[in-house]
């Protein structure tokens, strides 16, 4: 193994650590509709995930190279640059997972490294150009791609399964719907994990421990592949739900098309070395298959909360990355109190997540609805209304049964008919 400074450990344990929520986080890629929908049982379904992260992650390492060799320029950047990267991603994982929603992990980790990498030499320290053509268009482009696959797949579906039972038609796509969640998780691994392989890569090549150009060694690929095979394990239940019925309500069919389409996306994009978002080729599919049906909507409160938090995912990293470089430019002590942060952080999101737990257990049971507000006109109108008068307010406000409260009851007794007389 390469020689290892003590600064140069903590940074491949902190990326480690990204590697283990990018695990949880994106569990929902690959099994949020296979778990709505019935399709597995939740443990099952994540325990089938963890092992295809894993096998695919032996896959390929093109994604690696983008991180370690293209994103960035090697030269005059620092192991404690990679550090303030990792710091900054994580923290953006887990606040969104706290709230459940599905942001991008990739585009966390590459917006702490941009944001890092321009606190510490400025912005040529970046490639633009692979920022433009690797990160930003596919991140614009692969929800939309899978989502109009989607679309278009579950349409097709429920036109050629018309004809069949509904029983036989929900059986053979649940079928059909572990073997494409099977595929969403070994895409994943072969994209996702080798986002952490590229960082330590670039780590050990900025700490003097692998020549510039290198390739991932081995170790590095076997302990990126355990790491997020262990979140994926866990589960992020929080973004599981959001996934599985905060979008759409999904049926088989769609359930199947959704992950389908995203699965090709992302292989394809693997393939090609692109550092995809899989959760937002993931949740474009998922409300693309929600469009496919008859009838189905999207929540589209909901979407435009993701919407949103993709938009801020690669600023707000860079932020905290860049802040975090800062603090460490004064020296080992700068170094420890942004790791003390860290892991306070860290503690404290976890602890705010105990609150209201969402486990296996409770992870297809629908929230209730809050009731709304008022709105800004009702409630402006409320405001300048003249009340009316009180005499006006008094007899408009008297019922009948107000007018019987006040009549004593020996009255309100319909007297008898006079007798007859003899």
């Amino acid at each position: 193994m390469e020689h290892i400074t003590l600064l140069l450990g903590i940074v491949i344990i902190t990326a480690l650590v990204f590697d283990f929520t990018n695990g949880f986080h994106d569990t929902a890629n690959a099994m949020a509709t296979t778990i709505s929908t019935g399709a597995l049982k939740p443990k099952t379904a994540v325990a089938m995930s963890a092992v295809l992260n894993l096998v695919g992650a032996f896959m390929s390492v093109e994604v690696a190279k983008t991180i370690s060799k293209g994103l960035v320029n090697e030269e005059g950047i620092q192991p404690e640059v990679i550090f303030a990267a990792l710091v900054g991603a994580i923290l953006w994982n887990l606040v969104t997972w706290l709230v459940g929603l599905p942001s991008s992990s990739s585009h966390a980790l590459m917006g702490g490294l941009i944001g890092a990498a321009v606190a510490s030499a400025g912005l040529g320290a970046v490639n633009g150009s692979v920022v433009v053509t690797k990160v930003l268009i596919p991140a614009v482009a692969a929800p939309i791609v899978a989502g109009v696959a989607a679309m278009l797949a579950a349409k097709v579906t429920y036109k050629l399964g018309g004809k069949v039972g509904g029983k036989t038609a929900t059986k053979g796509y649940r079928a059909g719907q572990i073997a494409s969640a099977g595929l969403v998780s070994l895409a994943h691994g072969t994209n996702d994990a080798q986002k952490t392989m590229g960082i330590i890569t670039l780590a050990l090549v900025a700490g003097g421990a692998l020549d510039s150009g290198a390739n991932p060694p081995v170790w590095v690929i076997v302990s990126a592949g355990m790491a997020i095979a262990l979140g994926t394990y866990l589960g992020g239940w929080r973004i599981i739900r959001t996934m599985g019925s905060g979008l759409t309500d999904l049926q088989p069919q769609q359930g199947f098309a959704a992950q389908t389409s995203a699965a090709s996306v992302i292989l394809a994009s693997s393939n090609l070395g692109f550092s995809l978002s899989t959760t937002h080729a993931c949740s474009g599919a998922v409300m693309g298959a929600g469009l496919g049906r008859k009838g189905g909507v999207v929540r589209w409160s909901t979407a435009t909360r993701m919407f949103i938090a993709w938009g801020l995912t690669l600023p707000a990293a860079a932020v905290v990355a860049s802040g975090a470089e800062f603090v460490m430019r004064t020296g080992d002590i700068g170094v420890a109190a942004v790791a003390v942060f860290l892991i306070g952080a860290c503690a404290g999101i976890w602890l705010i997540s105990r609150r209201q737990v969402v486990d296996h257990h409770n992870v297809n049971e629908t929230q209730t609805a809050a009731a709304e507000e008022p709105g800004v006109v009702t409630t402006a109108m409320a405001a300048v209304t003249v009340p009316p008068t009180t005499a006006a307010a008094t007899a408009a406000a008297v019922t009948d049964e107000d007018l019987k409260a006040t009549i004593p009851a020996a009255a309100q007794t319909t007297p008898a008919a006079p007798a007859a007389a003899v």
